[in-house]
């Protein structure tokens, strides 16, 4: 048996987001033959945690509640101490809070191949992470990068050498989002045509849009029904927004759940609204699920949707526009399910989450034979 490289992978927690899932997906689907996945966290209890578990992948919390107090200085030791124990070869973190720590400490501890990625964009983040991340471009040895547009503001905003960029979309399981029968909730089981989202309820996903041209479509297609999930900040005032809409009974909030696809295939026409987005895992996976997608002209977005083809796109300064798209795939039939039937062969073959594997797998080694690293018939892999 050849022996494979240990590799870590990590990320903030393992909750519900796009790079949780993005974290437990590669970790799970990494080839066994040829790598041993890790994965390394802050908090280990979440939606991830039982599919890493039943898939074999070692957790290791790192007890950092703040990157200012003395919890960091402890999950530097615990880090360093599982990077020795486990011969750690590559580190790749996926988030954020994860690159500020992880960067250094596996820096100061040599592992060969440090890898972080920008999923979003960097005048999200405060001012001080901002400062202290371009410190972690330069220990990273790649910093993947998930859509052409956030490589784009890397190299405009920030100078960065476009050489150590490595593009990798995110990618969808057909065998777990396919088109099919969906869950709804009984309040909306007469509507003839549901619009949603699946997504955390944050500002920027801007779900007060969808709700206010939900609003101006209901009145005058009281068929439709509008069907949210997700957990997060926003859902208390959202909820309020329901009631002032006037949308209390074709408006229905479903929180967090784990079975993402079954809320995807009840929806019909899925809406991302967001201001700012790099590649948006929700909108991937609804594409995949066949849902008719309706997507902001931002980010990456343009990069998964192509406007008239497999989905449609509006003007992310125009709440009249969104409304006008919404419109046109709630009240078009024949629209909304070409629509969706070239959405599904657009996930399925563009997007796959085996082309996304394979280009993770192709960089990992890459990067590790570069350095010397060699898995090596009945020894340790070693550099």
């Amino acid at each position: 048996m050849r022996d494979r490289w240990p590799v870590l992978i990590m990320v903030r927690s393992l909750d519900e987001g796009g790079c949780e899932r993005d974290a437990a997906k590669l970790a799970i689907g990494l080839d066994r033959d040829r790598f041993e996945p890790h994965v390394g966290v802050f908090y280990a209890a979440g939606f991830r945690t039982p599919e890493l578990e039943a898939a074999g992948v070692p957790i290791v919390e790192l007890p950092v509640r703040s990157l200012r107090n003395a919890s960091a200085i402890e999950g530097a030791r615990r880090m360093r101490a599982y990077i020795r124990q486990h011969d750690i070869r590559l580190i790749h973190s996926l988030d954020i809070p994860l690159s500020l720590f992880a960067a250094p400490v596996a820096r100061l501890n040599h592992v060969p191949v440090v890898i972080t990625s920008q999923l979003s964009y960097r005048n999200m983040y405060p001012r001080w992470q901002q400062a202290v991340l371009r410190v972690t471009d330069h220990l990273s040895t790649r910093v993947v990068i998930n859509s052409r547009a956030v490589g784009k503001s890397l190299e405009r905003d920030l100078g960065f050498p476009s050489h150590k960029l490595f593009l990798c979309y995110n990618g969808v399981n057909p065998a777990e989002f396919f088109p099919g029968e969906g869950l709804r909730p009984p309040s909306l089981r007469d509507a003839r045509v549901i619009v949603g989202c699946v997504c955390v309820m944050r500002k920027e996903k801007r779900i007060d849009w969808i709700m206010r041209a939900f609003a101006r479509l209901h009145a005058l297609y009281p068929h439709a029904g509008l069907l949210l999930v997700g957990s997060g900040t926003e859902v208390a005032p959202l909820t309020s927004l329901r009631d002032q809409l006037g949308l209390q009974n074709a408006c229905h909030f479903e929180p967090g759940h784990p079975n993402v696809a079954g809320w995807m295939r009840g929806i019909d026409v899925f809406v991302a609204s967001s201001y700012s987005e790099s590649f948006p895992n929700a909108l991937l996976e609804a594409m995949a699920c066949g849902c008719c997608a309706i997507g902001s002209n931002v980010g990456g977005i343009p990069e998964l949707v192509t406007h008239g083809h497999d989905g449609l796109i509006f003007d992310p300064d125009s709440p009249d526009h969104l409304f006008e798209m919404m419109y046109k795939a709630v009240t078009d039939a024949d629209l909304r399910n070409t629509l969706r039937k070239q959405a599904v062969i657009t996930a399925h073959q563009r997007f796959s989450m085996r082309n996304t594997l394979q280009r993770m797998e192709g960089l990992y080694e890459n990067l590790l034979e570069e350095r010397g690293c060699h898995r090596l018939e009945g020894s340790a892999a070693v550099c």
